[in-house]
């Protein structure tokens, strides 16, 4: 923490304000020392407790059921289907079949691998169960006719293996462990979604099994070479068994079996308290990073649990996260898909302040010769491209898109749009290493293949030949989705060539597209989908809105833009048919861009009530992750924007959030926000600059504002207007804002909630 939190200031006026910092909800003096941040006072324990999930019914599939995971490794849990025995997931985000000949939805998909099944002696009668987010354990008993038994369980954050502990009573002393490996082929074939697989697509052969001393090798061969092999052994301490297993994955090469075999033993020679330390240590530091809370008690531990949920689904290092994340289970969507479920999965890292989960920035950079090598000769010359569906390594199987041509659906903006992410990670990093070697480069080749296909019409403008924009089931030319990120494309190369000190020979041309690109295609309902198509129909994507939200390349701030914005929104929510949980997160977000929190919130709730399961998992026709992740970043966008140079403090709370608290959230720019909200004003803003980028800030302070330093000294700043300053702030300075002659309380604490709210999970 900063100088500030550990001492006071000085504020205008001459007043002495206490400094900012964090308390607990229990008193320190009562709580374990590693609970409790030492600067600020906040038990985290405490804390995050009131955010647990709780069973006290069993769950019966993966919308109810806990859920484990390590980026990597991933177990979901709940009752084994007509049988009485609880089921515990093995899944793993890197293994995948491995013949592209067959496409990224078979040939390359995800595969299953099995599930564990604890078999009691006695029949289920009861669960109680909590998943405690702070150290990423599920603790509980099971009771049966017999007798019961008390688990713990963990996926361990750096050893990625399932651990699960059971003291059994006598009557279940016998109970036992039972492993069933699925068939490994892809999960679309299941009959249910009547999707079936190309001709001389065959299932991978039978797994073999064989033990190594106390452990046992399930090993799945697979007819494109390599393997991925089960390793588990149960070990017994007293009467407490506990239960080690891991998944290793290897291609071209046959060398799982080792590792795996090698990882398992390592795991079982410890029990798993002594495994827990290190896992705990990791996660409780996570949660660490930032901190968030509104009076809204179900909202706020759903976001809490969102960010348990994306740190168990990636890791800079795991795979980019496909539509499950490490949670495999039947579903017509086994692998990671482009055109919208990515980019949700993403945002809500950058506020949030954890990079260090940003597997799709490492992704695109480490894969990138694969995103032109599926770009289609001549155009692999200079361009790339990212199919709609890939694998781990980002291939498809097959060749992007042509605007213009067969096959239909030509959908080439989604690397432009994914790249998008990435250059939010630049700019709440401001890292010019990752601008030069990913983001320009790679922008470049994306913009390039928009390029070749670009024609002046008779009206004097560049247009597009027919594209594709998601969902909407039709190719269109000129379609909104794709002129944005166009347009959106060749502004960042400019600004990026600039920022790099870059004399491009292609800059020319960039600045002929910003200047004669054919307008958004519009009608009297708003944005159309392309030229010549209306938006007709019930549709959950806004892609023909693209430009508004997340490019903001229209935007509320533009007087001239509202009523194109407002009429917009208003008509494709309005087609209630086809929404789904992520149209309601973007009308979130919509929302939110025009200052109407309570509009937000009301999208939220019903997303909450219509769409989120018990576990705050999501479905569609089978499981996804996207949209509640995505709802955090709505969230976000309630409480802070960042767009366009302006860091936007509490832009769209609703009525009923008399109370809000933020601690380093991190902004466009590279600083960490803090900020107090008490009674419905804003009392009390703080900001560290990690570069020195400009700094401007619209802190929504009533009246004339004090801005110091952290050390109480006065600092220069320019207004703007009544509410927005520009501050001179130097990399690693601090300014803290109140109005001038205030005495706020700097507590960044967890604020009151507005209510009693049940637990998610299974309650009675």
């Amino acid at each position: 923490m900063s100088e500030l939190s550990r001492r006071t200031l000085l504020a205008a006026g001459g007043a002495l304000l206490a400094a900012p910092t964090l308390a607990g909800v229990a008193n320190a003096a009562d709580a374990n020392a590693a609970d409790v941040d030492a600067s600020t006072g906040l038990n985290w324990r405490s804390f995050l407790a009131g955010s647990d999930l709780v069973w006290q019914r069993l769950p019966k599939n993966w919308y109810d059921g806990p859920f484990l995971g390590n980026g990597f490794l991933g177990s979901g849990i709940y009752a084994e289907p007509g049988a009485n025995a609880i089921r515990f997931n093995v899944q793993h985000s890197e293994v995948q079949d491995h013949r592209p000949e067959f496409g990224s939805l078979y040939g390359l998909a995800r595969l299953p691998i099995g599930w564990f099944t604890l078999e009691p002696q006695g029949t289920i009668t009861a669960v109680d169960w909590r998943l405690s987010l702070y150290d990423a354990e599920l603790a509980g008993t099971i009771t049966t006719t017999a007798g019961s038994i008390a688990i713990r369980a963990i996926i361990h954050n750096g050893r990625s293996t399932l651990v699960v502990q059971a003291k059994p009573s006598d009557g279940e002393a016998k109970f036992r462990w039972v492993f069933h490996p699925a068939d490994a082929v892809s999960p679309r074939t299941d009959p249910k979604f009547n999707k079936p697989a190309p001709d001389g697509y065959l299932p991978n052969p039978q797994p073999t099994t064989q033990t190594s001393g106390p452990a046992t090798l399930v090993t799945q061969p697979l007819l494109s070479g390599g393997e991925h092999v089960t390793a588990y052994q149960e070990t017994a301490r007293g009467t407490t068994r506990t239960l080690y297993a891991t998944v290793a994955w290897s291609n071209p090469d046959k060398t799982a079996g080792g590792r795996a075999l090698h990882a398992v033993r390592s795991a079982a020679g410890n029990s798993l308290d002594t495994l827990a330390w290190d896992h705990r240590a990791w996660w409780n530091a996570f949660y660490r990073q930032s901190f968030l809370s509104v009076p809204d008690g179900r909202l706020q531990s759903f976001y809490w649990i969102q960010l348990y949920k994306v740190a168990s689904a990636t890791r800079r290092a795991a795979p980019v996260m496909a539509t499950t994340g490490p949670w495999l289970e039947s579903t017509p969507w086994p692998a990671t898909w482009w055109n919208l479920n990515v980019q949700l999965e993403y945002w809500l890292i950058h506020g949030s302040n954890h990079l260090e989960l940003d597997s799709l920035t490492r992704a695109l950079g480490q894969f990138r010769d694969n995103l032109t090598k599926q770009v289609a000769a001549p155009y692999d010359q200079d361009s790339a491209a990212i199919c709609r569906t890939t694998d781990i390594t980002l291939v498809n199987g097959a060749t992007a898109g042509i605007p213009g041509q067969d096959p239909p659906t030509p959908e080439i903006g989604n690397l432009t749009w994914a790249l998008h992410n990435v250059w939010l990670t630049y700019r709440h990093t401001m890292d010019t290493g990752l601008l030069r070697n990913t983001v320009f480069p790679l922008l470049r080749k994306a913009v390039n293949y928009y390029l070749h296909f670009l024609t002046p019409g008779s009206d004097g403008k560049l247009h597009l030949p027919k594209t594709f924009s998601p969902e909407y089931g039709v190719d269109t030319p000129d379609t909104n989705y794709d002129l944005a990120l166009l347009r959106w494309g060749c502004q960042t190369l400019l600004d990026s060539a600039q920022i790099l000190h870059v004399n491009d020979p292609l800059a020319a041309k960039w600045r002929d597209v910003l200047a004669n690109l054919t307008p958004y295609p519009v009608d009297d309902n708003g944005f159309m989908i392309g030229a010549g198509q209306p938006f007709a129909m019930s549709h959950r994507h806004y892609s023909h809105m693209l430009s508004v939200y997340p490019l903001y390349l229209v935007n509320w701030e533009q007087p001239e833009s509202r009523n194109l914005i407002q009429t917009s929104v208003n008509h494709w929510i309005s087609f209630k048919g086809a929404l789904q949980g992520y149209s309601y997160t973007g009308a979130a977000s919509f929302a939110a861009q025009m200052g109407r929190g309570n509009d937000s919130a009301q999208y939220l709730a019903d997303l909450l009530r219509l769409y989120v399961q018990a576990n705050t998992m999501y479905k569609e026709s089978g499981p996804v992750i996207e949209t509640p992740l995505s709802a955090s970043q709505s969230m976000h966008d309630m409480i802070c924007q960042s767009w366009h140079g302006i860091i936007r403090v509490f832009p769209a709370i609703p009525d009923s959030w008399a109370d809000v608290t933020i601690d380093n959230f991190r902004t466009q720019g590279a600083f960490l926000l803090s900020a107090s909200r008490q009674q419905g004003v804003t009392r009390w803003v703080r900001l560290r600059s990690e570069v020195g980028a400009p700094c401007v800030v619209r802190h929504g302070i009533p009246g004339q504002v004090a801005v110091r330093d952290q050390h109480g000294r006065p600092l220069r700043f320019r207004e703007l207007d009544a509410t927005t300053i520009q501050i001179d702030l130097p990399a690693g300075g601090e300014a803290v804002l109140c109005r001038a002659g205030d005495r706020p309380d700097f507590t960044v604490a967890p604020v009151k909630s507005n209510g009693p709210s049940a637990p998610w999970g299974l309650t009675d």
